[in-house]
């Protein structure tokens, strides 16, 4: 039950919601909401919009493997957080996965919250209101632990608006006994040190059997009375966490041991809102040894580990029973290579057949989506939008990436689409690659323009103007623990430039050109591949009133610079920096899982455009991942 201080808080925080542009963000009462430790109950709202706990009809259909228990006289009491606004956060899988592992432990008590919008910002601060949990609207500052996930590069400037608002000192350094333990980890946790100042701990890798470890040991700590600096050292003793706080030599990834066996959460947590992913969503498969050369995911997710094509089906079924969703989106990096993803498609196709229900595959591979998988992908409702990622114009330049795709493909499978009746196509290239020329640049246009006529041709001509196509350029960023991490991104003005040259190009008019802000890219490359000095600078820009640098609308490179010229360092200098094969990185005490003398070789290797083949379907790449304890296993042979 809500607190007599919270109460207190909700009758003041509620008048502000009539003054902000979408009052939805800050209510919570989801389906499936906030339940007890042993998930028994559902926290929802009565008639007279207070809180009470109900009998929840569904507990848990699949609970996670058992997670560590012990009898506490305490509660741990933790908050989820993703630093973006609520549609943002909502969709996150991640969260997901981690809310429903720690609502179901004895002794830990677990919330949400996200990050306002500046229009609610100005008002906490106005009012003299702290951040709050989205639950049971307590003060953040109040809880045990706050774990944080890191989606991205930009966020430095939210977590200290985050950490401001909430009422915590922005460093580690500068908390004392009493305040949470702040924890992190996502995919830019693989280096860390940009962000190690504001973080008490973090982890490296996947998370559900870390962070159930790592709050089990929380949980008796507290209830042992530990002071932080021996609650700081048991984490540091749970494999994959990094303590910045403490000596590590090395840090060593964590890894879930038994992939296919962890089940799916099909009872998630369902906003009364649009956000970002309105689907239900089920990970086939984890982790790529397609090995693109750019793709940090691809590298530091190995080895390949796959759902069986009955455990998907049943947890596709019974989430979108249990949710009310009306699409289901069988994701992964790579989702068209699993073994029996044929299998998945025909059975889904057929249950849902007569309905409204769409199967989403959000990451086709152009060689593997031939004729029967553009039949098969959403049955007969072709009204969504498939999309492809040659990355790269020319064949030299997928030879240099690795990745695999000819013409030939992308051709094949644009055809294969639209004859099967998809209408709407998209597009993914990257500009700024390695050894990359102004032709490949112009081939950009040249591909996308023969793509778009083979849509056309592929249809009937009473159905040639319902052709649309769009076209996505993003502009790479190295990224550590990559066979690129070594090389630097090209200059801002020269991105600039070569953006310019494809908008030049003799793009066909039907298709729609977006790209990459060159500037928001070289802050990531910054962030992506820095050291510790960088949380000087977020929080410098912060100070200057940098906000949701990831939204192109807020992202301001005039803040950067002058945060930048403020502590005398050169953003283009630290963007553009290259790394000696041979030479110590910031980030070398991070175990990734491929060795450091294989992205070396496959640095090597793009140099002169030679291929590696991918090891599910070939020879092993001697990346080194199986030499540890866990190994690629799928579901069935591919091929």
């Amino acid at each position: 039950m809500i607190n007599q201080h919270s109460q207190s808080l909700r009758l003041k925080l509620e008048p502000l919601l009539s003054k902000v542009e979408k009052p939805s963000r800050y209510i919570g009462a989801e389906l499936f909401g906030e339940t007890k430790g042993d998930g028994s109950c559902v926290l929802v709202l009565s008639q007279d919009n207070t809180r009470t706990h109900e009998p929840s009809p569904f507990v848990s259909p699949n609970p996670v493997p058992p997670v560590p228990n012990v009898p506490l006289t305490s509660q741990l009491d933790v908050a989820l957080i993703y630093p973006d606004v609520y549609e943002v956060g909502a969709a996150n899988q991640a969260l997901v996965i981690l809310y429903n592992i720690a609502r179901q432990m004895q002794g830990v008590g677990v919330e949400r919250a996200y990050l306002p919008w500046i229009d609610m910002a100005v008002l906490l601060r106005e009012e003299g209101l702290p951040l709050c949990s989205l639950e049971s609207v307590r003060p953040l500052k109040d809880f045990d632990v706050l774990g944080i996930t890191l989606a991205h590069e930009l966020v430095a400037t939210n977590l200290c608006e985050l950490f401001d608002l909430a009422g915590i000192p922005l460093l580690a350094a500068e908390r004392g006994e009493g305040v949470p333990l702040i924890l992190g980890g996502g995919p830019v946790a693989y280096n860390p040190a940009p962000f190690a100042a504001f973080f008490d701990a973090i982890c490296i890798g996947e998370g559900e059997e870390a962070f159930a470890e790592a709050l089990e040991v929380l949980a008796q700590a507290k209830e042992q009375g530990a002071n932080r600096a021996d609650q700081l050292q048991a984490l540091a003793n749970i494999t994959g966490f990094y303590v910045p706080s403490l000596t590590q030599n090395t840090v060593e990834r964590r890894i879930v041991q038994n992939f296919a066996d962890y089940p799916v959460v099909t009872n998630p947590l369902v906003p009364f809102i649009e956000t970002s992913q309105d689907r239900f969503s089920v990970e086939i498969l984890r982790g790529c040894t397609r090995g693109c050369r750019f793709c940090a995911g691809g590298m530091v997710s190995r080895p390949v580990r796959e759902r069986s094509a009955d455990s998907v089906v049943a947890a596709a079924t019974q989430g979108l029973a249990t949710t009310g969703l009306s699409e289901v989106s069988l994701n992964s990096l790579s989702s068209t290579d699993h073994s029996q993803i044929d299998q998945i498609l025909r059975r889904l196709t057929a249950r849902y057949q007569e309905t409204d229900i769409k199967i989403g595959l959000p990451s086709q591979r152009l060689d593997a989506f031939g004729v029967s998988m553009a039949t098969l992908v959403c049955g007969t409702q072709k009204k969504g939008l498939l999309t492809f990622a040659p990355e790269a114009g020319t064949q030299r330049l997928r030879d240099v990436i690795n990745k695999n795709v000819t013409e030939a493909d992308v051709l094949g499978a644009v055809s294969a689409a639209h004859e099967a009746g998809w209408r709407r196509t998209k597009f993914y290239f990257m500009i700024g690659l390695p050894t990359e020329t102004d032709e490949d640049i112009i081939a950009i246009t040249e591909l996308a323009n023969k793509a778009y006529n083979a849509a056309k041709d592929a249809v009937e001509d009473s159905e040639r103007g319902k052709v649309r196509m769009s076209l996505s350029v993003a502009v790479f960023v190295p990224k550590a623990h990559t066979p690129f991490q070594f090389t630097g991104q090209v200059s801002r003005e020269e991105l600039d430039r070569r953006v310019r040259l494809l908008k030049a190009s003799r793009l066909h008019k039907g298709i729609d050109l977006h790209w990459h802000d060159p500037a928001a890219a070289m802050i990531e490359a910054v962030f992506s591949r820095g050291d510790a000095p960088l949380a000087e600078l977020g929080i410098k820009a912060w100070e200057l009133g940098a906000r949701f640098d990831a939204w192109s609308e807020r992202f301001s490179l005039a803040i950067w610079q002058e945060a930048a010229a403020a502590l005398g360092v050169e953003l283009s200098e630290l963007a553009e920096r290259s790394f000696a094969v041979d030479k110590a990185l910031p980030w070398d005490f991070i175990t990734g899982g491929v060795s450091r003398e294989f992205l070396a070789l496959e640095y090597q290797h793009s140099l002169t455009g030679a291929l590696t083949q991918d090891c599910t379907l070939g020879p092993c790449s001697n990346c080194g991942v199986c030499e540890g304890t866990v190994k690629t296993a799928l579901a069935g042979k591919r091929g």
